[in-house]
């Protein structure tokens, strides 16, 4: 059964006179539970797709559809609801917010939809433990490695238990055995949480891990 199902998606940008096309009619069925690499050279809009499945970016023609949400149709306000509770995010480099501590980096998607804070803590908490945390709940983003602070964005992007992780480029500015550590984690917790998984990588030991690859090239996915 199809979760995610995109349909004819366009979107184009206007740089001064000119209009660059970056999506040119793409299609994509992404199956409940699958997790999916899309591959490909920079520049090529693997982000773009990214920002307009989890509703950061509007696009200029298709549509976009999650479980029983038509995201493409939503109103801002509603779009903003619909990917704080049900889609999480975890980019190349982290956004953590460099004033809080891990704990309250990860718990804050919970603080934005207003959950109680001793429920928010132990939450936060928990998948902290999980991805090898524990003991860094205080420490600031300045205080933590590079895969440590994406450790933080993992647990951040899962916090609300959201059924559509999307990652950009989710180990590409790490090391060779931290990124593989970090691929690991990943798979670990799309199987754990029962995700749906979209992951723009240029990682080919990413890729691999992944259920099935596909390939964004002229505006459109190809078999990889």
């Amino acid at each position: 059964m199809a979760f995610l199902e995109v349909s004819s998606l366009h979107k184009s940008y206007r740089i001064g006179a000119a209009t660059l096309s970056v999506l040119r009619g793409l299609d994509l069925l992404v199956e409940k539970g699958e997790m999916l690499a899309i591959v490909g050279a920079s520049g090529v809009g693997k982000s773009t797709l990214l920002h307009l499945l989890g509703g950061l970016d509007t696009l200029d023609e298709g549509t976009i559809q999650i479980g029983h949400a038509d995201v493409g149709s939503l109103p801002d306000a509603d779009i903003v609801a619909f990917r704080n509770a049900h889609v999480g995010f975890v980019f190349q480099f982290h956004h953590l917010l460099p004033e809080f501590s891990a704990l309250e980096n990860a718990e804050m998607p919970l603080r934005i939809a207003r959950r109680p804070l001793p429920e928010s803590r132990l939450q936060a908490k928990a998948l902290l433990g999980r991805v090898g945390l524990g003991d860094r709940l205080t420490h600031r983003p300045g205080m933590l490695s590079g895969g440590e602070q994406q450790r933080v964005a993992i647990a951040r992007a899962l916090v609300m238990h959201p059924s559509l992780l999307l990652a950009d480029e989710p180990t590409g500015d790490l090391d060779e055995h931290t990124a593989d550590d970090l691929h690991l984690l990943i798979r670990e917790m799309h199987r754990e949480h029962g995700l749906t998984s979209v992951i723009a990588t240029h990682n080919p030991r990413l890729a691999s891990a992944c259920d099935r690859v596909l390939r964004l090239a002229d505006g459109r996915l190809w078999a990889a």
